[in-house]
């Protein structure tokens, strides 16, 4: 037969198409430069987030005792990230209570690792983590963001192609890899987001899966479920809390998250399938975590929770659902719950939040 082309080629086409298309979107998206930019905040979103109501925040401006914040022709205040984080500390010093809008730890408290994860694709890991960072972010608690699954999902969320941004390196694969690490420092970056920094992923994470096994046979140390740990341990004085974002497989990627982690959060959609699935992720976990403890692992943590997503209330068999992992695991499943929205996939269109 003639004119038969070979599949890896038609693939690899396929692949090159889409990340010119994917890059000329990014661009048409976030133009003139190609790079997202947070927006302002009405004086109605500051107040919440500061956990203040809108009149108290007009009255310590008509009293200058914060950082003044420009108005518009209207009168109108739009409040930025930074404008935040500075009436934070304002209030801070004012307030007698230390902490209470300055979150961050204390002394003697440890950074808080959140690995977020399920053995299903799906369930909104990506979407829960960057919301989560986000917001957290926004409280006024220093977050780092750190993306292990080499799709790079959580990467590509801050504005990053890291198909062509990472080839070169520069990802957190440099700083857990077995030959050469890099200081975790040196995989770290801004992101558009004050308060918000990010570890990067790219296809060359794969490349940890595939290197441990012959690490194992090596007795290469440290072991594979010490190497995230040991890197989020060189920069955890500049953190409140890591946020990780899990591959949808439990493969030794996620199994280095959970070690890693004080708290374990587990998003679940409320439909018989996927609990179903949640059920033999929970069972083969605890049989490698089992097996990791015996070679020295800790396994002591914080929390693990929980957290229903992609959730209908008016859906009667995911309130069913929903109603019997609540009975199940009582106060393990988080009170709120992430609704299934078309704003949530409206932004996504545009890789917004």
């Amino acid at each position: 037969m003639t004119g038969v082309r070979r599949i890896d080629e038609i693939i690899q086409e396929n692949a090159d198409r889409l990340a010119v298309a994917l890059e000329n979107h990014m661009r048409t998206s976030f133009m003139p430069d190609a790079r997202k930019e947070l927006k302002a905040f009405s004086a109605g979103e500051a107040a919440e987030l500061l956990g203040i109501d809108p009149a108290r925040l007009r009255k310590l401006h008509f009293d200058d005792r914060i950082p003044a914040v420009e108005a518009d022709a209207r009168g109108r205040r739009m409040y930025t990230a930074a404008d935040l984080i500075g009436i934070r500390r304002s209030l801070e010093e004012q307030s007698r209570k230390r902490g209470t809008f300055l979150p961050g730890r204390r002394e003697g408290d440890r950074v808080q690792v959140i690995a977020v994860a399920n053995y299903k694709g799906g369930s909104s890991k990506t979407t829960t983590s960057i919301h989560l960072a986000q917001r957290l972010a926004l409280r006024g608690y220093r977050v780092l963001a750190i993306d292990i699954d080499p799709q790079g999902s959580l990467t590509t969320m801050f504005g990053y192609t890291p198909e062509t941004e990472f080839q070169g390196g520069g990802n957190i694969y440099d700083a857990i890899r077995y030959e050469d690490p890099v200081p975790m420092r040196e995989v770290i970056r801004k992101t558009y987001f004050p308060n918000l920094d990010l570890a990067a992923a790219g296809l060359v994470l794969a490349e940890f899966e595939h290197e441990t096994p012959r690490a194992l046979q090596e007795r290469r140390e440290p072991m594979f479920f010490k190497r995230l740990g040991l890197a989020i341990d060189q920069v955890e004085a500049d953190y409140d809390i890591v946020v990780i974002d899990c591959p949808p497989q439990l493969g030794f990627l996620t199994m280095s998250a959970l070690i890693a982690a004080t708290t374990v959060l587990i998003t679940v959609i409320p439909s018989m399938l996927d609990i179903a699935s949640m059920n033999q992720f929970l069972q083969m976990t605890a049989g490698l975590l089992n097996v990791v403890a015996s070679y020295g692992a800790s396994l002591e943590y914080d929390n693990l929770k929980f957290l229903i997503t992609r959730f209908e209330p008016s859906d009667g068999p995911q309130a069913q659902m929903a109603g019997f992992l609540r009975a199940l695991f009582a106060e393990q499943v988080m009170t709120n719950t992430f609704l299934k929205s078309t704003a949530v996939s409206d932004a996504g269109l545009t890789q917004q939040t």
